[in-house]
């Protein structure tokens, strides 16, 4: 037997240190374009790569919005479609979907569903409109809302709960949470001498200012001041959080890029507030933006910066994304997935607070399985995952407005329910489909690592 030791093949530094995977290439495909670029160009560039490889973000819903708005404006008798009056109706008509799209976005993101947002929901919403009921409680607007949506809170933690720490199906326990809501939003309504039928068109002021949530407009002038003011706060929220990225050497697009954003929300805040303030009534005058664009825009803010600007928002996508993962990097799961059910749950019952004010009281006739079916589909649509990982609470207003859209032109057309119906899932259907390829041209297009 040899004493000589066997002879060892030494690798050059230069062929140790070859990794494929760094290739510029490599990262313009895997990583968004905001990492690699340098420029506004480098950005476009990008950007359009990851739309050739597959994933489109929200380009296909935006893409939808404007058929919609062509298709419809073309066909619509008196071409009306575009009018100043049936946009500001199609928006009303379109923030209830796009609520409970944006509450659908907390469990969808996490990989779960949420069936029971419709009518939990409604519980909240029947509970607000009976407190302010001037013959019985006479509560105060303002905590009848605390009230009802506190309720929305606690139903969706204990759902949460019983996801997590029993580890249920989200579907099983949402769609118990569905059956549960459906019978508690009925015993509700017969608290009162209403017949299950409490209203908000009574002489009470706190009726008034529900029913005002969703038919109260703003002074024309004081629209334009507060549509000045919100601009210039989010442009400065987004400047900053842009250059204090640059500053601390972390990924952050381009200054151009960022200014292009600022002048394109600027752009549209001047378009719907000149749409608003133009008169809409047949007879007499009906002007300015409706409270309901505030409220909705007020939700979407907040969830936008949860979601995007927030350590519990970075949990959620990382569970999203795998869950496994997540666990071992020392995210609390539980804490984290009850939250999100909670969030959602509450959410919900803003949206069926603003379908109470819509439809001037409450009715036993709400069908809150329906309504959320159309909750996830606009958020599919918008371009929520549903696989999990991926989605942003704006992808819940497009893919509502794309709704809204649908319903509002076909009912400009005279057509009945059946054919929207199917509309809506051939779309749905479609959105659905453009997520699974893109998913899969994202596998297939990435660089697996050793």
């Amino acid at each position: 037997m040899s004493d000589v030791p066997e002879r060892t093949e030494l690798v050059e530094p230069a062929e140790a240190a070859t990794d494929l995977t760094a290739a510029p290439e490599a990262a313009a495909a895997e990583l968004p374009p905001e990492v690699v670029a340098q420029s506004l160009g480098d950005y476009f560039r990008g950007s359009l790569t990851r739309i050739r490889a597959g994933e489109s973000g929200v380009l296909p819903v935006i893409v939808g919005l404007l058929a919609i708005m062509i298709v419809f404006e073309t066909v619509s008798p008196g071409h009306v479609f575009l009018s100043a009056g049936n946009l500001v109706n199609l928006f009303q008509q379109s923030a209830i979907f796009m609520v409970l799209a944006i509450a659908e976005c907390f469990a969808l993101v996490l990989g779960e569903i949420d069936l029971s947002i419709g009518y939990v929901g409604a519980c909240g919403a029947a509970i607000t409109v009976q407190l302010v009921q001037p013959v019985t409680t006479n509560w105060p607007w303002w905590a009848a809302i605390v009230a009802g949506l506190a309720f929305c809170l606690v139903f969706g933690a204990i759902q949460g709960t019983l996801i997590t720490k029993l580890r249920l199906p989200s579907f099983i326990v949402t769609l118990a949470g569905l059956l549960i809501g459906n019978g508690l939003m009925l015993w509700i309504l017969l608290l009162g001498p209403f017949s299950g039928y409490p209203n908000l068109t009574g002489f009470s002021d706190n009726q008034k200012i529900l029913y005002q949530l969703m038919w109260g407009t703003i002074d024309p002038n004081v629209s334009w001041i507060l549509m000045g003011v919100i601009v210039a706060g989010v442009g400065l929220f987004i400047w900053w959080g842009d250059s204090r990225r640059r500053r601390s050497g972390l990924v952050a697009p381009p200054a151009s890029l960022t200014l292009i954003k600022v002048g394109l929300i600027a752009l549209v805040g001047v378009v719907v507030v000149a749409i608003c303030d133009q008169n809409r009534a047949a007879l007499g005058t009906l002007q300015g933006v409706p409270w309901v664009m505030v409220i909705v825009l007020a939700v979407l803010a907040a969830w936008m910066v949860l979601f995007q600007r927030t350590r519990y928002g970075r949990y959620i996508y990382a569970i999203g994304g795998n869950p496994e993962a997540a666990r071992r990097a020392g995210i609390n799961l539980t804490l984290v997935r009850i939250i999100a059910f909670s969030l959602c749950s509450f959410t919900a019952g803003i949206g069926l607070l603003l379908f109470a004010s819509y439809l001037g009281g409450m009715s036993n006739n709400v069908q809150g399985g329906q309504l959320v079916l159309y909750a996830v589909a606009a958020a599919v649509i918008g371009g929520t995952s549903l696989f999990g990982g991926r989605g942003k609470p704006l992808h819940g207003v497009l893919g509502g407005l794309v709704i809204g859209g649908i319903y509002n032109g076909m009912y400009l057309q005279g057509y009945d329910v059946e054919p929207q119906f199917i509309v809506t899932g051939l779309v749905l259907l479609a959105a659905a489909t453009i997520d699974s390829l893109s998913r899969r041209g994202s596998a297939s297009g990435s660089v697996t690592r050793v």
